[in-house]
């Protein structure tokens, strides 16, 4: 049994820890505003982006002059995974269930004897990933010195996968990342972007005579050749801020739980340090009184 220092120096112990999570989620809980923010501004130009696409992709149809981006390489033998995570721990099981929904798909691509190439970004989902994939991994996209995402951040992670896709290197690119649904729900998606997942035109009378009436200057393949780099960049971007908002609401959520758990361990610790001073006083009094009686 634990003597009363040992519970006193344990009580210390977890309430110095308590403050420190309470810190933490009042840290957290202030970022989350903004990083919801800037994921939900986000979220109406990523939606006009592919209904953009869908048009110009069903004007275009499957021409043969359509940008290899769009229609793709003819094959799906490579297969890239994006995965999109944080840079730091302590947010729950946010990290682990991105890393889990791109470690199945590896492990379901490989299973069907296609080849897997992983390009990380955030240390935590390449931490867990390379425990399995070592040898899949490419260098990791390190964003620990960026303290808000920008576009730009996310245009250079594009890049980098363009680069990839045009040398040869792969077929098909997902992107891994957690999206943003409030404090207690951030949901893993997995996202194609190359060739992008276009969505179908809207079949109401209504948007068909609209869509007829489009007229593209220059030509369409000219514009998605333009368009299809960017939107990759966009739809990157797009990731990283659904991550940032799912980050902190996930630390949030989890720091907010130890703080509970510890406020729970104080009360245990207390309730034993009390009763065993309890015994101790009263084993004490019993010594005083039995040397007493025998004088």
């Amino acid at each position: 049994m634990a003597s009363l220092k040992d519970l006193r120096n344990r009580i210390a112990s977890v309430k110095a820890t308590q403050k420190i999570t309470k810190a933490m989620q009042m840290v957290a809980a202030a970022k989350l505003r903004r990083a919801q923010q800037a994921a939900e501004s986000a979220r109406p130009f990523s939606q006009r982006m592919d209904a953009v696409m869908a048009n110009i992709a069903s004007a275009i149809g499957d021409s043969e002059s359509a940008p290899k981006l769009l229609s793709g390489t003819g094959n799906d033998q490579t297969h890239l995974l994006v995965v999109a995570t944080a840079e730091r721990g302590l947010c729950g099981g946010f990290n682990s269930s991105i890393a889990r929904l791109a470690r199945d798909k590896a492990r379901e691509l490989r299973a069907s004897g296609k080849q897997v190439k992983i390009l990380p970004i955030g240390k935590k989902g390449a931490d867990i990933l390379k425990r399995e994939f070592a040898d899949l991994m490419l260098p990791t996209v390190d964003l620990r010195d960026v303290k808000h995402v920008g576009f730009e951040n996310a245009n250079a992670i594009a890049k980098q996968v363009l680069d990839l896709f045009d040398s040869g290197e792969f077929d098909i690119a997902t992107l891994f990342y957690a999206e943003f649904k409030s404090v207690i729900s951030q949901i893993p998606t997995a996202q194609q972007v190359i060739p992008p997942e276009i969505a179908a035109v809207d079949s109401e009378p209504e948007a068909n005579s609209a869509s007829t009436m489009y007229d593209y200057e220059p030509d369409e393949s000219e514009i998605l050749e333009d368009l299809l780099p960017r939107n990759v960049a966009v739809q990157i971007f797009r990731a990283l801020l659904e991550n940032a908002a799912s980050e902190q609401g996930a630390r949030m959520s989890a720091m907010d739980n130890a703080t509970r758990n510890a406020g729970e361990m104080i009360d245990k610790l207390t309730l034993t340090y009390n009763r065993q001073r309890q015994a101790q006083i009263t084993k004490e009094l019993i010594e005083i009184i039995s040397g007493a009686e025998a004088l």
